[in-house]
Parts: structure tokens; sequence; C-alpha cells
């Protein structure tokens, strides 16, 4: 099943927008499905930043593979980029706006459609 986020497009931003914060956070998580969880990382730009993560699991490296390949097919359509961690059975995928560091609703957006793209795989 897909979500509404996964039917809406990526927005690129342009910069300028401060990061959500966790009131707008809470609402949009709750839409994707289990398995994403915000957390604070180091940022080079912002000092910390939240990212959106997710691991995904399979049975095998060649799934967990064709999963990475077809987010970053995902990712060049919506030209909105993930950092995709490949290893065997797992797929790693850390989502957030480099350029504001931080997230965006369009954040969520992506991670709605990798659970879609995933759901195919």
């Amino acid at each position: 099943m897909t979500s509404e986020l996964a039917q809406r497009e990526c927005v690129p931003c342009r910069g300028g927008v401060p990061p959500l914060g966790d009131d707008a956070i809470a609402p949009l998580l709750a839409q994707l499905g289990d398995g994403w969880r915000v957390e604070e990382r180091a940022d080079n730009k912002q000092g910390t930043a939240k990212i959106l993560t997710r691991t995904y699991r399979f049975s095998d490296f060649a799934q967990a593979m064709a999963a990475a390949v077809k987010i970053g097919d995902l990712a060049e359509q919506q030209r909105h980029h993930p950092d995709l961690h490949v290893a065997w059975g797992r797929l790693g995928v850390d989502i957030w706006t480099h350029k504001i560091g931080g997230l965006t609703e369009s954040d969520f957006v992506f991670a709605a459609k990798c659970d879609a793209v995933v759901q195919i795989t």
C-alpha cells in the first residue's frame, strides 16, 4: 500500500529556510512505514543535523543491491539524493536536506517513496 506522502513530488530546497522542528516532524514521521526514525548527527555546516534513517532487511546481498539501485534511480528522478549504505542483507538509507542541514517535508515524501519502491523489490 502506497502512502499519501509517496504520491507527492519532492520539491528541491533552494536554501534560506529553517529545518523542521520537532512539532512539524512528529506528524510526518507518523505517516511513514515502520522502521523510520529521526536521529541527530554531526554536520559540517550546522554542527548537528536531524536526519531521517532506516535500514531495510533482505535475504541476501543481491536483493539489497537491487533495492539500492531502485532508490538511486528514484533519487535521480526526484532530484533528492540520500546516503545509501549497502551490506549483505541490508540497505541503510539516510535522508536530509544538506543545503539547510536538517529535515524538510520533501525528505519525508522521499522516504515514503523509498518504502513504495522497496515493496516492489
